[in-house]
């Protein structure tokens, strides 16, 4: 039974919100991250982070303790009343899409928490911005997850906590990853809030409203990630700072468009061309970070795109395999070609020539905040 029927079941009973353990985990699914808690504090692998000048993370304390959001996720009755018009397949991928976005912001808050909690006593500064940060992620999660309640589900996100597979980053790849995964969401949510605002007619859930504010909590989210990197210029003036920026791009730029792509009747209800959107998504996302990373993709190269395209086709075909009845084995047979061919486009997307990008100049570097 679809996660619609189940809620439309539901609402006709009259009951109480059922509550889901967590969502289908695939290679494509978000994450929960974990790290060298140790690594972090340790004095001579951070130094540069502790030895630098402070007054950049004083003021980005001052504006998370601002808390601009504070007021801001307030729900009213056009919440459920829009929950109960939606049916049929958007219905059932919009319930898909609450529940994976509450996912990633519950991942946030996690990280973010245990970071704030191991930073007090070598960095404190830092640690309070760490907390503060999962105070919002928690903020975007808990509205996420009442939202689900519309639609008479709810995430059990206490048992996420402790059954769901943890991703192992060391420290510098969490810098990299989180960066650019703050980067990429304020510009999917920015850019979907401009649209609907532009077409109300595709407003189909209250949500949408409150993007512009959120988005700016993602893109203060990203700039202090920024901060941290300048503060590490290990992490960004050799050669191998320049292959991870890149392998980094390239993995949530990938993952973007092929999760977005087994999903299109989501954007398309909400009046966008999935393809456009996501190379638009991608193109500000890449320009952004070129201020902080020492190299990022050729992303507005066509061949990126056609790149893109066929990794498109190539995980169709994969997923096709899984759907059909043949056993385990024989299934695996079939998709070794498939993923060889995929892995194929992965590395030479990897291998275009990249854009040199960047700063080693951090003194003369400015944060630039998109609002």
């Amino acid at each position: 039974m679809s996660s619609a029927t189940t809620s439309q079941a539901a609402a006709e009973k009259g009951s109480k919100a059922s509550t889901k353990k967590g969502i289908k985990e695939t290679l494509l699914t978000p994450r929960f991250y974990t790290t060298d808690f140790d690594e972090m504090t340790d004095f001579e692998e951070m130094e540069p982070l502790f030895n630098t000048d402070q007054a950049e993370f004083e003021a980005l304390l001052q504006e998370f303790k601002t808390d601009y959001n504070q007021t801001h996720f307030v729900r009213n009755k056009e919440f459920k009343e829009a929950a109960d018009k939606m049916q049929g397949a958007l219905r059932e991928i919009f319930v898909e899409f609450l529940e994976r976005s509450c996912t990633a912001e519950f991942s946030g808050f996690l990280l973010y928490k245990e970071l704030g909690r191991r930073l007090k006593k070598t960095n404190p500064v830092v640690a309070e911005i760490f907390s503060l940060m999962s105070r919002d992620e928690a903020r975007h999660a808990g509205f996420l997850n009442k939202g689900l309640s519309d639609f008479n589900l709810a995430l059990d996100l206490g048992f996420l906590t402790k059954a769901r597979k943890y991703t192992f980053f060391k420290p510098k790849f969490i810098f990299y990853a989180t960066y650019l995964s703050e980067k990429i969401g304020y510009w999917r949510y920015i850019t979907i809030y401009r649209h609907l605002k532009a077409n109300p007619e595709f407003q189909c859930y209250p949500i949408f409203k409150y993007f512009e504010n959120w988005c700016q909590d993602e893109n203060r989210h990203g700039d202090f990630f920024s901060a941290l990197l300048k503060a590490q210029p290990q992490f960004l003036n050799d050669w191998k700072a320049k292959l991870w920026s890149r392998f980094f791009c390239l993995s949530v730029y990938v993952t973007m468009y092929l999760n977005d792509w087994q999903r299109t009747a989501f954007y398309e209800g909400i009046g966008l061309n999935t393809k456009e959107f996501d190379m638009h998504v991608i193109i500000e996302t890449n320009r952004t970070t070129a201020r902080i990373f020492p190299a990022v993709l050729d992303v507005e190269n066509p061949e990126f795109k056609r790149k893109l395209d066929r990794m498109v086709e190539i995980n169709q075909k994969i997923l096709a395999v899984g759907e059909t009845d043949d056993i385990p084995l024989v299934k695996n047979f079939k998709r070794i070609p498939l993923i060889a061919a995929l892995a194929s486009e992965l590395l030479a997307a990897y291998l275009m020539k990249p854009i040199e990008s960047g700063s080693v100049d951090f003194a003369e570097f400015e944060p630039q905040l998109v609002y």
